[in-house]
């Protein structure tokens, strides 16, 4: 089974929707039931890959890799190649446990074409996953495409009002990346046959000749440069960045509660992830460019500060937590580009905590949406009175996702400013503002909705959370506090494969920090050979990688 574990997760969802093809429609609860036991197997199939991992968090490279490269379509150099590291694997559990949770959260929600929307929702699980596992560039755009499409369907058939509108967005701004990333992957492919004579989509191939694309006479750094962009708007646009970010607000108050939550806690991270898998490996020498890494650190501190401001003028919830959305991602982005492992670490756990947080959030909301059929925060006053058990929830998720101490969102938020106050305190003291106004927007949601008495007289017979109601919250507050109280061993897991990619873009940061310091037949003194080695870059690659970061000599 080991060898096969991550095939066996990857494919379960999808058995699951060829399993609803054949009963027939009109057997709601049939289709209901054999989803979420699907949903709910892929979630159990998943956990036997935690104490696999868990032994082998150490070692480097990827791990549990099935297939070969060039063994699906050999005339091209495709294969069907998955694996996972430290990064992979926390997102892939969290996709497991967010797709679970948002089938069962759609029981009673959907009434109509419930069983083209299970079927959907499956294809869609299965492809998220195989995004985190492919590692080979042509499966990957597969995977990539191919969960745009149940997206797209989700939103357009079971959401609201303006779902076509939302859903046609949704599709162009992503498809308009994806183009975009294709032309890029491409060029990468025909650089490598140049540089080696053989046609491959091996990412571990790719890493080796992409770096060099930079340096390459023939393409030099505005080729790289181009490319870099190339990728990066087909991330911008799925994490979102500002100001690829106008999709986003329409999708998440259109999709059905489920297609919510699938779309902040996993759908999202796609973004973040395709940066740290791909843009930070393969375009180094952009990334540390010191006018590149100012517009990446400046679209994040607008994100964080614009989307917090936006949030506070909400009057409908759902759309608040979509705001809300942007300023947490912009925290993720702004780790990624601090380009050191505090941030890198910090970025990634928050990616996981804003999964946890934000799709309670979705959840909560659209709770509330299915009893009164209207999310404006003015229909609502006193909830705690008449829904104590959902107020407490509520009230655990809103400090979660705000970042109190003992919760998960401290840790992640905490780390990533430590990381860019490493590296610029005057990029911190921009980003910590947006603690605060979470804080204020999302206590002042609270104090609106819950507190006080009940003054609209629809609200006096709410009923309170039903068991399974409280099963899709039970998990989500146990990872929250799980994290909050001890994240040990969520950065032992990303410690190997961050340190990786640090050491790797660091190595190019110190390059061009002595190269621009040492003159041709200059000798360098003993003394600025120690400057150049206390170096705080260079003492942190020292620390991460010895073999790398050796003294400088004289005379270079």
């Amino acid at each position: 089974m080991q060898n096969h574990i991550l095939s066996i997760i990857l494919f379960t969802p999808l058995v699951g929707a060829l399993v609803l093809l054949f009963v027939p429609k009109e057997n709601k609860d049939a289709i209901r039931w054999i989803a979420n036991v699907f949903a709910l197997g892929g979630f159990l199939i998943s956990l036997p890959l935690v104490p696999m991992f868990w032994a082998q968090r150490f070692e480097p490279g990827f791990k549990f890799i099935e297939g070969a490269p060039n063994n699906w379509i050999p005339s091209i150099g495709a294969g069907y190649v998955i694996g996972i590291d430290g990064i992979s694997f926390l997102l892939i559990m969290l996709t497991t446990l967010l797709g679970w949770i948002s089938i069962l959260s759609s029981w009673t929600a959907i009434e109509n074409r419930v069983k083209e929307y299970y079927v959907w929702f499956l294809i869609l699980q299965t492809g998220m996953l195989g995004v985190f596992m492919a590692l080979d560039f042509f499966l990957f755009f597969v995977f990539w495409e191919a969960m745009l499409v149940p997206m797209y369907l989700l939103i357009g058939i079971w959401g609201g009002p303006r779902r076509l509108y939302a859903a046609i967005k949704f599709f162009l701004y992503t498809l308009a990346g994806s183009v975009l990333m294709l032309l890029g992957i491409l060029f990468l492919y025909f650089h490598h046959h140049g540089m080696t004579g053989v046609y491959t989509f091996s990412l571990t191939a790719l890493y080796e000749t992409a770096p060099k694309i930079y340096s390459d006479p023939a393409y030099g750094p505005t080729i790289a440069t181009l490319l870099f962009f190339a990728f990066f708007f087909a991330f911008a646009i799925k994490v979102p960045m500002f100001p690829f970010h106008t999709w986003l607000p329409d999708a998440h108050v259109e999709a059905p509660t489920a297609g919510s939550v699938i779309l902040a806690g996993v759908l999202l991270k796609m973004g973040t992830y395709g940066f740290i898998r791909f843009s930070l490996p393969f375009f180094p020498d952009v990334l540390t460019h010191t006018k590149v890494r100012g517009w990446m650190i400046a679209l994040s501190i607008i994100a964080i500060i614009y989307g917090a401001l936006v949030s506070l003028m909400q009057k409908d919830m759902k759309k608040l937590v979509a705001y809300s959305s942007v300023s947490h991602l912009g925290f993720c982005t702004l780790g990624i580009f601090a380009l050191n492992s505090a941030g890198l670490s910090g970025s990634v756990l928050q990616q996981i905590n804003h999964g946890i947080s934000t799709g309670a959030l979705f959840l909560i909301v659209g709770i509330l949406y299915e009893r009164r059929h209207t999310r404006e925060i003015s229909e609502y006053g006193g909830i705690s009175n008449v829904m104590p058990v959902y107020a407490t929830i509520t009230m655990i998720m809103f400090l979660s996702s705000m970042g109190l101490p003992l919760l998960n969102g401290f840790v992640g938020e905490f780390t990533i400013l430590q990381g860019t106050f490493m590296e610029n305190w005057r990029w911190g003291a921009w980003a910590v503002p947006g603690v605060v106004l979470a804080a204020a927007y999302l206590l002042w949601l609270y104090q609106r909705v819950f507190f006080g008495t009940v003054t609209n007289p629809k609200n006096e017979k709410l009923h309170d959370l039903t068991p399974r109601e409280v099963l899709t919250f039970v998990p989500l507050l146990v990872m929250a506090f799980w994290i909050g109280l001890y994240p040990k061993p969520f950065f032992q897991i990303l410690e190997q494969p961050v340190n990786k990619i640090v050491a790797d873009v660091q190595t190019v940061r110190v390059d061009a920090n002595i190269n621009a310091a040492a003159q041709p037949e200059t000798v360098i003194e003993p003394s600025a050979v120690k400057a150049t080695n206390d170096h705080p870059v260079a003492m942190q690659l020292a620390k991460s990688n010895p073999a790398k970061s050796q003294p400088v000599k004289g005379n270079r």
